[in-house]
């Protein structure tokens, strides 16, 4: 004889737990626990929430050339004006 499709009882010093199963679809589950209310924020230092929301380092200087013309270029070694061509020196 074959077991398959009968239902296994619960002996009594049985401890599994059971899913709840609503009566019918339309029952509402249970509801859930209330979360745990948000820890209040720490103290910020000032300088610390200045240089984190600053941006990122500058890859760009300001430069003035003999020829008066004031312009900014990438970083580098070597900028030449873009008004007389003249090699500016840092």
């Amino acid at each position: 004889m074959s077991r398959i499709g009968h239902r296994v009882r619960a002996l009594p010093g049985d401890r599994r737990r059971r899913a709840h199963r609503p009566e019918s679809p339309d029952a509402p589950c249970p509801a859930e626990p209330a979360a745990a209310p948000p820890a209040p924020p720490a103290p910020v230092d000032a300088d610390q929430e200045r240089e984190r929301t600053a941006p990122g380092p500058q890859d760009r200087a300001l430069f003035s050339c003999r020829c008066g013309s004031v312009f900014q270029a990438p970083v580098l070694a070597s900028v030449r004006c873009p008004h007389c061509g003249e090699s500016q020196a840092w």
